[in-house]
């Protein structure tokens, strides 16, 4: 009988799957992919062949295909020009669109479109939103392979257990989390007491501090019946820890200075921090001039060495692309630059002075003066620079497709300008020439008149 099943599953893909790609590892999915799609794990491409951003895609998924080779997910693709109602039912509204579909769920990749980001996102998604961690050497592994992850340590229960797996329900997406106990976690990092939550990041452990926890079981009359079991079930509904711990986790999951991208920049802002970036132009292969790296190691310098001041408020980083901070600056900045982003009111700042002659002091003195309001804010979100963000997005991309290829955006723009213009031209002459033609024809009726 299991034979049958799986000779029946198996016909059911050879119809699913049209024609895939040769000498790759991607699926090309059909519409009949809705019968079967609630069946194992899929990480599936969402695109149209007109598209630039998916052919660019195209290489990277077939490596991704590749690396989830021997796991249970399958990598498949679909054609939206030709399977439209597989965009209408999964609610594709742009291409590529990449989502990991895990019985009735979909989630959404919002990252970066390279091939460990697209990978780890399926390996996360793959599995439970909390990972167990059952031998001592698995730390170290997880050490060598992840720079970001966060721990719980503790036995499986409690209030705080509650609230990291909770976190890590809304986090999963974007970041790992782990369960060890703890024996094993006190053969890699000192512990003071346990259960307790930490997050993994640049060769560091860094400790989530549930003071502001405490004190709310204090206040409450908690604190000395916790250790009986008493009250438990209200603790596990502690809004004040989840909120907490939540906030953490968000302001922790990145780098302390990391590279600001299109495909992570909303992602970091959700942080809630100003956004400190040190603004530089790098090629095609990702070098950088050696003038713009010994800025943006003085900016990097600052956060390193000033950790404890400035962490909880701002998030350090560099862009490689001018475009990014052009369009939020609405204006063409400079080279090397720095922009503060207020991400709540969506506002930037720019030091009075040029960038380059900044030094490490100038600079947390302008993050200060960030800090007390003594500095002058530009954008935000009223309509007005809404609508002026748009008019300068439109000229710079016209100026862009200008520079790369003048006559194709002269045919583009020229031809139905040419028509609009004819089409003006012929409304407005036909008025006039209607008005001359009645002209002439009371001049001829009045010379009629006059002959007789």
């Amino acid at each position: 009988m299991a034979y049958v099943w799986n000779l029946i599953f198996g016909l059911a893909l050879l119809n699913v799957f049209t024609d895939a790609v040769l000498g790759s590892r991607v699926l090309e999915l059909s519409d009949r992919f809705l019968e079967i799609r609630k069946d194992g794990q899929w990480l599936v491409m969402f695109y149209a062949p007109w598209c630039a951003h998916c052919k660019r895609l195209e290489p990277i998924w077939a490596h991704v295909a590749q690396s989830l080779h021997n796991t249970n997910i399958r990598v498949g693709r679909v054609d939206c020009t030709r399977f439209t109602s597989m965009a209408s039912e999964f609610g594709v509204s742009g291409f590529p669109t990449i989502m990991f579909l895990k019985g009735e769920r979909k989630y959404v990749f919002k990252a970066d479109r390279t091939k460990e980001e697209i990978v780890n996102f399926a390996i996360r998604m793959s599995g439970p939103p909390v990972q167990q961690i059952t031998r001592p050497e698995s730390i170290d592994n997880l050490k060598a392979s992840n720079p970001l992850f966060f721990v719980y340590v503790g036995n499986p229960h409690g209030p705080l257990w509650e609230s990291f797996y909770s976190v890590a329900e809304k986090f999963q997406p974007y970041g790992f989390f782990y369960a060890v106990s703890e024996e094993i976690a006190r053969k890699h990092v000192k512990l003071k007491s346990a259960p307790v939550v930490f997050v993994y990041k640049e060769n560091m452990f860094y400790f989530f501090d549930g003071d502001d926890f405490k004190l709310s079981r204090v206040a409450r009359g908690l604190e000395d019946k916790s250790s009986s079991g008493e009250n438990e079930e209200e603790l596990k509904g502690d809004s004040l820890l989840n909120n907490t711990l939540h906030e953490w986790v968000n302001k922790e999951r990145f780098e302390t200075f990391l590279k600001v991208t299109r495909g992570n920049i909303n992602q970091v802002l959700q942080t809630g921090k100003y956004l400190v970036l040190a603004v530089l132009q790098e090629n095609k292969l990702q070098d950088i001039p050696s003038d713009m790296i010994q800025f943006r190691d003085m900016v990097e310098s600052v956060i390193r060495e000033n950790r404890d001041r400035y962490h909880e408020t701002f998030q350090f980083g560099w862009v490689g692309s001018p475009d990014l901070a052009n369009s939020i600056a609405m204006t063409v900045l400079p080279l090397p630059n720095l922009l503060v982003i207020n991400s709540t009111t969506n506002h930037h700042h720019l030091p009075s002075v040029e960038a380059s002659s900044l030094s490490p002091e100038s600079l947390a003195a302008f993050l200060d003066e960030i800090l007390n309001h003594s500095v002058p804010a530009y954008g935000g979100n009223t309509l007005p620079t809404r609508l002026y963000r748009t008019y300068f997005e439109a000229r710079t991309s016209l100026a862009e497709m200008w520079q790369g290829n003048p006559v194709l955006t002269a045919v583009l723009f020229g031809l139905p300008l040419g028509f609009l213009s004819l089409i003006c031209y012929s409304v407005c002459c036909a008025d006039i020439m209607d008005a001359n033609e009645e002209e002439e024809e009371e001049e001829d009726e009045g010379s009629h008149e006059k002959r007789e």
